[in-house]
């Protein structure tokens, strides 16, 4: 038995016996247990130090995470935007007129 199942095995055995034990809730249990195992998983990958950068850097990307468009649209909602106070994200640069 690999540790992936082991891990999902003793998830499911700790939600069986939460639930009192009931019979015949063995496949619920176990796919609750793999839900859980893969939110472990992908937190714990989540908070893996960033691979493009070097040992001491940090990555510094050309681009936004997110296109400004994207990020422009939040303002169709109510928020702090629209009290007229200066938006959390970076403005699209404008050209010159010469």
């Amino acid at each position: 038995m690999d540790d992936l199942e082991q891990r999902i095995r003793a998830h499911a055995h700790r939600i069986w016996i939460e639930e009192g034990r009931p019979s015949g809730r063995e496949d619920a249990h176990w796919e609750m247990a793999r839900e859980l195992v893969a939110i472990e998983d992908n937190q714990r990958n989540a908070t893996k130090p960033n691979p493009v950068a070097t040992e001491g850097e940090e990555a510094i990307h050309p681009e936004p995470v997110e296109p400004i468009e994207a990020v422009e649209s939040l303002g169709d909602l109510p928020g702090r935007t629209d009290q007229a106070e200066r938006p959390d994200y970076p403005q699209r640069k404008r050209k010159r007129a010469r």
